[in-house]
């Protein structure tokens, strides 16, 4: 009864994402927001070097990384102790390469790392070609979503969008109009806020997410006052209750 009013009382609200772009038969706009995510400390990169002589090449493809039982990387996020392999930016944003050293690619994309990995291992591997890729891109989604957590991305690549479905849509209490994403980058810390239910949300720089990102759905006015209402509920419930007690201990 209590939420029946509540929701009764409750401005209507718009659940629609994008929904203030024309409903014809085609939507078209440039992309000009998308931005590659850049190598930063604390990241694991798988890099593979290939080249017309294995045995040469295989020096540099073998670097495992041991992980402990208590890793924040397992559990949903699908890497393991027996299945992580690849190499540790550190606190100073290098890694140690074999046989190079320490190759600082802390700001760089995955792109601008082959460069610079190319030219440190060209004195010992003739005609490299270089692979690089985040092995511990993940997302998180919390707050009003049907299946908040922590995602692993495969192809380093994934929209606010794609995340809300990983974690099964926002419920209907979820404040569309103001999603925010929480990006950590050189030790400090950024939130933009994202409408989407505006078409301006495809524009965004933080549409496309960057790897550790945190993106929070907030509750709407609704859901506030439920939980404001179910809390003094209980809270007169327990009073009830003390008194009653009280009261039938001094008769008996």
């Amino acid at each position: 009864m209590a939420i029946w009013l509540l929701s009764s009382c409750s401005a209507k609200r718009n659940l629609v994402y994008l929904s203030d772009i024309a409903d014809t038969a085609a939507y078209s706009a440039a992309i000009t927001n998308m931005s590659e995510p850049r190598i930063q400390h604390g990241d694991i990169l798988s890099i593979t070097i290939n080249n017309v002589d294995p045995e040469t090449s295989n020096l540099f493809n073998k670097g495992i990384l041991p992980v402990a039982a208590s890793n924040p990387l397992q559990g949903n996020t699908g890497l393991t102790a027996q299945n992580i392999e690849g190499y540790l930016v550190d606190k100073t944003g290098s890694i140690n390469f074999p046989s190079v050293g320490k190759i600082k690619l802390e700001g760089l994309t995955p792109e601008e790392a082959v460069g610079k990995i190319t030219t440190a291992v060209g004195t010992l591997v003739k005609n490299p070609i270089v692979n690089v890729r985040f092995l511990n891109f993940k997302v998180t989604v919390i707050g009003e979503v049907n299946k908040p957590g922590v995602f692993n991305v495969t192809n380093n690549k994934l929209n606010i969008l794609e995340a809300l479905g990983l974690a099964g849509d926002m419920t209907m209490y979820g404040r569309r109009e103001d999603v925010w994403v929480m990006h950590e980058e050189k030790g400090n810390r950024k939130i933009t806020h994202i409408n989407l239910n505006s078409g301006n949300a495809l524009q965004s720089p933080a549409f496309y997410l960057q790897q550790n990102d945190v993106v929070y759905v907030k509750p709407d006015k609704m859901k506030e006052k439920q939980a404001r209402t179910d809390t003094k509920t209980l809270s007169i419930i327990v009073a009830a209750a003390t008194v009653i007690t009280v009261i039938i201990s001094r008769l008996f």
